[in-house]
């Protein structure tokens, strides 16, 4: 029957096992597949376990298993997750990498592994990371037996997720006795890659088997995959300035403040913004093409033994690696809100539809930059386990790991750098923002007709290096008491003691010499290749014939090499001439937590009316002592190094200083199931949850950034003493299990959040630097030359020869004012509500179909005032979101199909320009899966991501204020498993 079967197969499946028969051969078969064979079997199997584990749970527990995992066609765990109700997620050149649950963002959830709270590293561009979330992009599908996510509070639930806990589970060989293996392969086309050279691969493998009569078990999972991938982004990358309408407009007297747009009828500006409205202008607009190359490894083993039937042992080791090289080029060019024109949109927040500057008198540069950087991110965990069943009515645990998370640079060039070169060829320079795709506009001056290679120049540089280790040992002790008669059917007790050791550093080799260095000529034009823009982009818009469409795309390697050659920093940096990133670091952070807890926690098990009727109720104490120290480097001066650029002048002394505070917090816990007829369960429970402060908010001193305008600069001030953020939840359910693997649910939950975390701005006169923009010679060079700030520097630099050094003009002290710094200290002082709804069904038909869809609607109270100027407090991540999949499964052929959308949403308050909002607009994707199964042991599958070639934007104020439109593309991938 089975050989007969096989031939009728269809002419697909004959193709498809054609097309990977060659892969048979080298196969690893995907973790999940193994787990698939363990645990469940096909789709319809592993969503009655989820259903199971949902209805059974306490509390509003979501759950995934191990063929969901598998099944989807997802990269990662966290684009697993984002099909659960009230999850979604943030991307990372397409792929996801961390998780928002019910408008928590993802500082604010806690994941573990095996119960065991997990540490998470993480790297910024251009500062030190001062996040705790975990980054999913480190984790592949393969080797995860299952995901709870935990909604409710628990008081046996370690703390730190506010939002919600996420616990991974991994296989337990003595759990599923027997040998189980399989092996698989994909390969992975990546159309988001303009360089693509081929196919890449992914391996994956699990072997679980139990010997001596199964009281010895052995697993070891792992996965090996490679992807090249990339992005092209049209980007407002350092941000927008935004102003009030009243602001000093008269450009004719000569009295316009910094910022300010033209006044009168001759103005040259459309629809100019009232005086009651906010207006935004660009500092810069440009264009990025980025190529990345990601190898993740994963594994893991997993030893146990079980000498007597009352007592079972368990180690293990877990490891995974991330390591991303990326190579990117961009053109851009920046505004210096001089004299301007434009046309704009109606108020209260106007924004400029077109925004030009006339700069044809002395021309300015056309900037073209490049980047070839990598980072590495590893993480280790090594844990022991033992359970005693100590009396039929008494069990015992203990457990204990050490975890660590470390991400770092992993090139001599840093984790992030950029070295810049221009052509000083721009006469107009206009920005159209009437589309999603923003386009730049350059007019050459007379006579000039095209970009060449002989007049280019190497300009500033920037190599930067950020590094965060994080360790955690745990050992917690949790016993659990059963009884044998009365409504208290047990009762669980724990103690646990948690020591989190963090470390977030930052160091940036730059050359400020933006203006440029050396002559033209200095580089052989080979050097400087021509490429079209419009050749990258595929997005309404980017077609315009206004667009500049020229600019050279040259190697970044030759380059930095020729420009080390030739304009060498003494002694910066670790290679010694400034073209390298630094292993000293200026900004370090180190923060130790260590809390100690212990609960206890009760489960009822009675009827009302005859309706069965289950109570957990129980309470969590723990207290907190941190202690975080901090870098803290000094200065002696600022140096005015280009047209709107100042920075400060470090002294290369630093030290640490130490800043001490605790915490206690009594947490409670009561969740109720009623189930009021069969298969219909109302559920109601309340807890208090705590999520803890960023690094950067407790760090132990006062960092200031190196960069100062014309009006001052910034820092920051840590704070040890914050409190935690505490959150009072209610949550109410009605759910309906009405046929095997099917179900709807409707949810209700509403979070009052206190401690959240805002800002005292006290603006001092850090160090005393005086501001070379603050004195006499300022105020001498305007009366003499006026606004211009080119010709503002060129005065000074030609009448104070004494004050300067090279093109940089410093302050004096005595005759320049100190530069005022407005320093941010974290306090706590917002509280919020945030309350939602979250509907799900799931339905599986008779013939094979099947459906699920869910919705997730958000509210809180406080949002961000985009008509306010001020620093303010605003909840991030707060969206919609839905999830629709189909799916069938019949006669071994599985298909599904998947949209994901998430609804627009405020991600920071703050961009590079300061306090202004970033929201990331709405998204939805579509993905696909499908497999058939050869035989019972060989599957062959296609995938299909993001398949109708989504593209991802953000905006400042309104729409028309763009900040990053990011075309990625889809993938495809195709593979075989084998189960043996």
């Amino acid at each position: 029957m089975m050989t007969t079967k096989r031939l009728q197969r269809t002419q697909l499946a004959t193709a498809l096992s054609l097309v990977l028969g060659t892969l048979t051969t080298v196969a690893y078969a995907a973790d999940e597949e193994a787990m698939e064979v363990i645990e469940v079997k096909g789709i319809k199997g592993s969503l009655i376990k989820s259903m199971d584990l949902k209805r059974n749970a306490n509390g509003v527990v979501d759950s995934i298993s191990s063929e969901d995992i598998g099944k989807f066609p997802d990269t990662n765990l966290a684009e697993s997750l984002q099909r659960i109700s009230g999850v979604s997620i943030d991307r990372t050149n397409g792929e996801g990498s961390r998780v928002t649950v019910r408008g928590f963002g993802p500082d604010f959830n806690l994941v573990t592994l095996n119960g065991r709270q997990m540490p998470a590293s993480s790297l910024e561009a251009t500062t030190a990371s001062s996040s705790r979330s975990f980054d999913f992009a480190n984790l592949a599908s393969e080797g995860i037996a299952a995901v709870e996510i935990y909604k409710t509070g628990r008081a046996s639930v370690p703390t730190g997720g506010m939002g919600s806990t996420i616990n991974i589970m991994t296989t337990r060989p003595l759990n599923a006795p027997g040998l189980k293996a399989t092996i698989g392969a994909k390969a992975v086309m990546d159309t988001s890659s303009e360089k693509n050279d081929g196919i890449t691969p992914e391996l994956s493998g699990l072997y679980s088997n139990t010997f001596a009569d199964d009281t010895f078990g052995i697993a070891l999972s792992g996965s090996y995959q490679k992807r090249k991938s990339g992005n092209q982004q049209a980007n407002v990358g350092t941000g927008w300035r935004s102003f009030p309408g009243s602001v000093d407009q008269d450009w004719g007297a000569g009295t316009a403040d910094w910022g300010g747009i033209p006044d009168g009828p001759d103005s040259g500006h459309i629809n100019r913004p009232t005086e009651d409205s906010i207006y935004s202008v660009p500092q810069s607009l440009g264009y990025a093409l980025h190529e990345v190359q990601r190898t993740r490894t994963n594994g893991q083993l997993t030893l146990q033994y079980r000498p007597v039937v009352s007592v079972t042992t368990t180690v293990d080791y877990t490891y995974s690696k991330n390591d991303v090289a990326t190579q990117f080029n961009d053109l851009s060019a920046w505004f210096n809100f001089g004299p301007s024109t434009g046309e704009w949109t109606n108020g209260p927040i106007a924004s400029p539809l077109i925004y030009s500057e006339d700069t044809s008198g002395g021309p300015a540069d056309f900037s073209m930059g490049a980047g070839d950087y990598a980072t590495t991110s590893e993480n280790k965990s090594v844990g022991f386990n033992l359970e005693w069943q100590a009396t039929d009515n008494l069990k015992l645990e203990f457990d204990y790991h050490s975890s660590s998370a470390e991400s770092s640079p992993d090139s001599p060039y840093g984790s992030n750098n950029v070295v810049s070169a221009a052509t000083w060829v721009r006469a107009v320079t206009t920005a159209h923002f009437d589309k999603d795709f923003p386009v730049l506009e350059i007019q050459y001056p007379d006579g000039v007709s095209n970009i060449r290679p002989e007049d280019m120049r190497v300009t500033g540089s920037s190599f930067r290096n950020s590094m965060m280790r994080s360790e955690i040992d745990q050992a917690q002790f949790r016993g659990q008491y059963v009884f044998d008669d009365g409504i208290i059917e047990s009762i669980d007790f724990g103690v646990s003691t948690t020591e989190v050791s963090n470390r977030s550093a930052f160091s940036n080799v730059q050359r400020d010499t933006w203006g440029g260095v050396g002559q033209a000529g200095d580089f052989d034009d080979s050097f400087w290749p021509l490429e079209s823009v419009k050749d990258h982009f595929d997005i309404p818009g980017s077609n315009s014939p206004a667009l500049i469409n020229e600019f050279f795309m040259w190697d970044f390697n030759k380059v930095r090499a020729r420009a080390a050659d030739l304009y060498a920093v003494e002694g910066a940096g670790d290679c010694g001439n400034g073209f390298c990133a630094s292993s000293n670091y200026t900004t370090d952070r180190r923060t130790k937590e260590e809390s100690t807890s212990a609960y206890i926690q009760m489960k009822i098990a009675t009827e009302i009316n005859a309706m069965p009727l289950t109570v957990i109720t129980g309470v969590r104490y723990e207290k907190t002592d941190v202690t975080s120290r901090a870098l803290v480097p000094t200065y002696s001066n600022i140096g005015w190094v280009a047209a709107n650029e100042f920075n400060l002048v470090a002294t290369g002394a630093q030290d640490f200083t130490e800043l001490k505070g605790d915490y206690s917090n009594v947490l409670p816990n009561i969740d109720t199931s009623l189930e009021v007829v069969d298969d219909v369960i109302v559920r109601a429970s309340y807890s208090k949850t705590i999520a803890r402060p960023g690094y950067g908010d407790i760090q132990g001193g006062l960092t200031v950034d190196s960069l100062v305008r014309i009006d001052g600069g910034t820092g920051a001030r840590g704070n040890p003493a914050l409190k935690p953020f505490e959150s009072t939840n209610l949550d109410l359910s009605l759910e309906w299990y009405y046929d095997e693997g099917s179900y709807a649910a409707i949810g209700y939950f509403h979070k009052d959040v206190e401690n959240f975390i805002g800002t005292s701005i006290v603006r001092e006169a850090v160090f005393n630097l005086p501001h070379p923009a603050q004195g006499s010679r300022y105020q001498e060079a305007v009366a003499a030359v006026g606004l211009n700030t080119d010709a503002i520097r060129e005065y000074i630099l030609a009448n104070y020869p004494d004050s300067t050094e090279g093109s940089t003009i410093f302050g004096i002290e005595g005759d320049d004012a100190a530069a005022l710094f407005n320093i941010t200290v974290p306090v706590n002082q917002k509280e919020a509500t945030l309350k939602g709804w979250e509907i799900a069904a799931q339905h599986v038909f008779d013939n094979g179909f099947g459906l699920i869809a869910n919705l997730t609607f958000v509210d809180g109270d406080i949002a961000y005032d985009d008509f306010s100027l001020e620093q303010q407090f605003a909840l991030l991540g707060l969206s919609d979101s839905a999830n629709f999949i189909a799916f069938y499964e019949m006669d071994g052929l599985q298909a599904r199909i998947a949209y994901n959308w998430r609804d627009e949403f405020l991600s920071s308050t703050g961009q590079g320009t300061g306090a202004h909002p970033t929201y990331v607009e709405a998204y939805g994707q579509w993905d696909a899966s499908v497999s058939y199964d050869i035989n019972e042991k060989l599957t062959v599958f296609f995938e299909g991501l993001n398949l109708t070639d989504e593209y991802g934007r953000s905006h400042g104020r309104s729409k028309e204020q763009v900040l990053n439109v990011t075309q990625t593309g889809p993938r495809y991938n195709i593979g075989v498993r084998y189960t043996f």
